[in-house]
C-alpha cells in the first residue's frame, strides 16, 4: 500500500481515537471524502481491508493503526 494512504489511514485513526476513545470503530470509506475523487487509491484501500486482510466492515480504529504501522 502506498505510504500516503498508511500515512491518511494513522491520521484519520489518530482523530477518531482522540474524539471517540479507544472503542471507536472505522471503515476503509473513512479515510476517503463522500466523493470518489480517488477511485485507485479507494480500490487500494478496499483490497487491503476486504482481500488481503479478510476485515469487517467496521474495524476498531486502534487495530487499524496498529496493522498500519506494523506494515501489514
Amino acid at each position: 500500500m502506498r505510504q500516503t494512504l498508511r500515512d491518511k489511514m494513522v491520521q484519520v485513526c489518530d482523530k477518531k481515537i482522540q474524539q471517540k476513545g479507544d472503542t471507536v470503530g472505522v471503515s476503509f470509506y473513512a479515510f476517503f471524502a463522500n466523493k470518489n475523487d480517488d477511485p485507485e487509491c479507494l480500490m487500494e484501500a478496499a483490497t487491503w481491508w476486504i482481500q488481503t486482510h479478510k476485515l469487517d466492515h467496521f474495524e476498531k480504529a486502534v487495530k487499524i493503526k496498529q496493522m498500519v504501522l506494523a506494515g501489514e
